[in-house]
């Protein structure tokens, strides 16, 4: 079994820097309270607490949480707070936003808005950092919570999100899994023919920074034991560095799985978001909490923030 250090390498990275303004999205919940308690003593964050004021006050009161350090926006209720943050997001005065207790649908909405959310030309998806005891070395896995079931047009923004992601976070040239449950092309099984597709779109600088293969099972991704029992040779077999799930329950499913039995760390993010966008769930702990404060960190000190392009471009 590993040791566990990829995220006290990046918090090695963020000594010393200035905290980054967050906004906390209806941080109505102890647990919300103690993740920003727990980023502003860490001079991680300076946060703003976007929801009802007495509530809130009241609610770290009774769990004798500390919220020195932390800064209040009084709005009522948890569609007032996304609106909130999304403006405040835009308008620059945070940096970053993490979802609180609100249900994440309200806060997708509201960051997803065309008018005022806080869209680029890039397709919005979730990339969770994972760094678990047995697994080979730290994995991304995407997308788990915002795409149901994206098409192809919308995967090859979720491969090229996290693909940036990657580069942020260290790696130069991460090897890229698109999974399925077999590792051949088989036309009755779609993801294999979606994986196949991006696989040839990164042959034509469709999808860059990376190298791509796919079909892959799971299991000769990571196991280069695996991809030699199966006869995969690939450069991508046995070293995947982010894994490219089907659809979102697939995601979702191997995600967890790796944190609640695999005992990962884990940090959660959205990308392609005109900011570092904390998308937890309600029930994550506070360190996967803290844990992707800290990633949106990394990201803003990177240059995370502006409007990456997304198209598709081709030469005639």
């Amino acid at each position: 079994m590993r040791s566990l250090h990829f995220f006290d390498d990046l918090a090695r990275t963020l000594a010393g820097r200035p905290p980054m303004a967050l906004g906390v999205v209806y941080p109505c919940s102890v647990p919300a309270l103690q993740a920003a308690s727990e980023v502003a003593h860490a001079g991680l964050a300076t946060p703003v607490l976007i929801g009802p004021a007495d509530r809130i006050g009241q609610m770290a009161k009774d769990a004798g949480v500390t919220l020195s350090g932390c800064r209040n926006v009084d709005v009522p209720t948890d569609g007032d707070a996304a609106r909130e943050g999304v403006r405040m997001a835009r308008e620059g005065t945070v940096a970053a936003l993490m979802k609180g207790s609100l249900h994440s649908r309200i806060f997708l909405h509201e960051l997803g808005h065309h008018e005022g959310g806080l869209r680029t030309t890039r397709r919005m998806s979730h990339v969770y950092v994972l760094d678990a005891p047995q697994a080979p070395r730290v994995l991304l896995v995407t997308d788990g919570a915002v795409n149901i079931a994206p098409d192809l047009e919308a995967r090859r923004d979720i491969v090229q999100n996290s693909i940036d992601l990657g580069h942020m976070l260290g790696m130069a040239r991460p090897k890229v899994a698109v999974l399925s449950a077999v590792e051949m092309v088989n036309p009755d099984l779609p993801s294999t023919l979606d994986a196949a597709i991006l696989c040839k779109m990164a042959e034509r600088g469709q999808i860059t920074g990376a190298v791509l293969d796919g079909p892959l099972a799971l299991d000769n991704a990571v196991s280069p034991e695996a991809a030699r029992c199966k006869g995969v040779v690939s450069p991508v077999a046995g070293q995947a560095d982010i894994l490219v799930v089907p659809d979102l329950e697939a995601g979702n499913i191997l995600a967890k799985q790796m944190t609640f039995i695999g005992q990962a760390r884990a940090a959660g993010i959205v990308m392609g978001m005109r900011v570092p966008v904390i998308l937890t769930s309600r029930a994550d702990p506070v360190p996967v909490r803290v844990l992707s404060c800290m990633v949106a960190a990394v990201m803003i000190q990177q240059g995370y923030g502006g409007n990456p392009t997304a198209s598709m471009d081709q030469c005639g």
